[in-house]
């Protein structure tokens, strides 16, 4: 049986493994200063964090259309797929998974939809998991079993470099902003099963690194790892290097998409990870 795949840009997956593994991603729109840019393609993550200090109001973002995705199944199934793993952003925080399940009405049991309960790589890796189990001939019942065990091993964790993105975006509080400023507090938050967990403050960047390697090193054994961050890259290589993990598979370096990117801020770093 011919499945075909499909995620949507918050997945962050690298254009090369998009490739590799054909699969379908529906961009989502960011709206900046009243105009619509389209994720990956009207402007580039570089470009949206080097201008997101000098937002005339904070960037906002919106799900791609239900026609979106019927155009995306229609290809998919169009090119021989008889069933498809459609795999998106926890329900909880976008309204995209709504808008893929409005669109999978039309196609019946054709249409597995998941709620990944993750942004980013945390979406991203239960996508390529299914990739290679597509590639190794397992059933339908055989991925959905791998999917739902899966996101029990899956672990978010980032340090902000300020709550000023969150504070703008509604997130957080006026005051508890204005505090975290004053005394140039890191903010640290993690992302498990759609909810946002609240992982502390620290003082320095040097202190929110040392934090996050602890927490990694709290998860134990990995087989997937992917560092995370808002055009921080120097920062990201360098605390790869610091941690220098011992995979089977290389990490991945990720400059986050701005939809997420929009709520958290620039210059900030974190990671996806999966457990063995």
């Amino acid at each position: 049986m011919k499945i075909g795949l499909l995620t949507d840009s918050i997945a962050d997956i690298p254009a090369d493994l998009l490739k590799k593994h054909q699969i379908e991603v529906v961009p989502a729109i960011i709206v900046i200063d009243g105009k619509s840019y389209v994720d990956g393609i009207d402007i580039t993550r570089e470009e949206f964090y080097a201008r997101m200090p000098s937002f005339k109001s904070p960037a906002t973002t919106a799900a791609p259309s239900a026609g979106e995705f019927m155009e995306r199944y229609e290809k998919l199934l169009s090119a021989g797929a008889e069933k498809i793993f459609s795999i998106h952003a926890a329900s909880q925080l976008s309204g995209i998974f709504n808008a893929a399940r409005v669109a999978a009405k039309s196609f019946g049991e054709r249409i597995h939809l998941v709620d990944s309960g993750q942004l980013s790589l945390g979406i991203g890796f239960q996508v390529l998991e299914a990739a290679e189990a597509i590639k190794k001939g397992r059933s339908v019942e055989k991925i959905t079993e791998m999917l739902s065990t899966i996101q029990e091993r899956i672990k978010l964790s980032a340090a902000l470099d300020t709550l000023e993105y969150l504070r703008r975006s509604g997130r957080v509080s006026w005051t508890k902003a204005r505090v975290a400023r004053l005394l140039n507090l890191k903010p640290m938050i993690g992302l498990a099963r759609g909810k946002v967990e609240n992982l502390g403050a620290v003082r320095t960047t040097k202190l929110a690194n040392i934090r996050l390697m602890e927490i990694l090193e709290e998860a134990g054994t990995l087989k997937r790892l992917a560092i995370l961050h808002t055009n921080a890259e120097k920062r990201a290589h360098q605390f790869l290097t610091d941690f220098a993990p011992n995979l089977e598979r290389e990490p991945l370096i990720v400059n986050i998409t701005p939809v997420i990117g929009a709520h958290l801020g620039p210059k900030g770093v974190g990671f996806t990870l999966v457990r063995n």
